[in-house]
């Protein structure tokens, strides 16, 4: 019979105490061993029969549960491996901060471990679980919620440090994040195309559920037309985030009042809405204005250039894994004070305005 090993023993009793919701003591109910007998078949399976053993682990598998390897005591023990969830690499925005988290963790000596959530919070978890498994000593993440995440609640009961890209930490909040000032950003984007001459602004963006971005976003389309004393038009939410509707553009085109130009809230939307457009006989800008946000590369290369919201997408990435890098170093010196790593970080944005937008047709 082959000997059997557990595939990630932790490294003390203390680190197998609890994983998922689920006790220690739960497990050892289950396999009907004592408490202590549990813990050894995490932390010194040597000293367990491996009948018992195996029944431990069993009930463990059963249960769901997962030994919190991450622990403050762990931190002596780094993998020196960093988890990394994003939503897509779809969309260029995540594949440019991806050059970011790499070049700084490649250069202080981490390798890097990639999952990607597709914008459904139901497989965030799961993907975060399969980085814990792997014991990775940190993550960055961009998760659709970060004010109503469970995965979130989860690493912060366990001690897993992590900081958040795109996503914004709540000011009050103990979470870090690395992002532009959603809300502000969009709010300057909408003014210019007030600026312009638009009145009827219409705002593109996949589910608003996946995204608190998009939300944001959003808000602060509205915050613009309200203070220039424009009626906000209804949000066409689209059910992708890197693809437009054609069916959706078509029909607001051809309702009375249509809009004069569209603000989507990231630019493979607004490339998408560009393309629609051009199908429908419309020439962009003359016709219709488009802005985008993010400022991909791929933006640049169109005809004509897509004015968008630019954001520094691969300093995004890299100011995370800085950040990163100083809260796992604080974790290891007791006398460290985390406080001194900011929480909510802002970095500057850019606008661009020429090329997709232009004055609105006098009718």
């Amino acid at each position: 019979m082959p000997t059997f090993r557990p595939a990630t023993p932790p490294q003390s009793d203390a680190d197998a105490e609890r994983g998922n919701g689920v006790t220690l003591a739960d497990v050892a109910l289950a396999a009907e061993v004592s408490l202590a007998t549990a813990s050894r078949a995490f932390s010194h399976p040597q000293l367990v029969r491996e009948s018992t053993a195996q029944r431990v682990h069993d009930a463990a598998r059963r249960l769901a549960f997962r030994p919190n390897l991450l622990g403050a005591k762990l931190r002596s023990q780094q993998t020196r491996i960093l988890g990394v969830m994003l939503p897509t690499l779809e969309n260029a925005v995540f594949a440019e901060c991806w050059a970011g988290i790499e070049e700084v963790s490649l250069a202080t000596g981490y390798s890097l471990m990639l999952v990607t959530s597709g914008y459904d919070p139901a497989r965030e978890r799961e993907r975060v679980e399969y980085l814990l498994r792997h014991r990775v000593d940190g993550m960055v993440l961009t998760v659709s919620d970060a004010a109503q995440s469970a995965v979130l609640d989860q690493l912060d009961r366990e001690l897993v440090p992590y900081v958040l890209a795109y996503n914004q930490a709540a000011p009050q909040g103990g979470r870090h994040s690395v992002s532009v000032d959603n809300r502000a950003s969009a709010c300057e984007g909408v003014n210019a195309l007030i600026a312009a001459g638009h009145r009827r602004i219409a705002l593109v963006s996949g589910a608003f559920v996946a995204s608190d971005r998009a939300r944001q976003r959003h808000a602060g389309y509205e915050d613009a037309m309200r203070a220039h004393g424009l009626p906000p038009l209804p949000p066409v939410n689209l059910p992708s985030h890197t693809a437009s509707s054609g069916a959706r553009i078509g029909a607001l085109m051809a309702g009375a009042g249509r809009p004069t130009a569209f603000f989507c809230t990231n630019d493979l939307l607004a490339i998408g809405v560009i393309s629609d457009l051009k199908r429908l006989g419309l020439r962009v800008p003359r016709d219709v204005s488009v802005l985008g946000y993010d400022g991909i590369a791929l933006g640049a290369l169109v005809e004509p250039p897509l004015a968008t919201v630019v954001q520094p997408n691969t300093d995004i990435g890299a100011t995370a894994v800085r950040l990163l890098l100083k809260r796992l170093a604080a974790a290891t010196r007791p006398d460290a004070v985390l406080a001194s790593v900011p929480g909510a970080t802002l970095l500057p944005h850019a606008l661009r305005v020429a090329g997709t937008v232009a004055a609105p047709p006098e009718s």
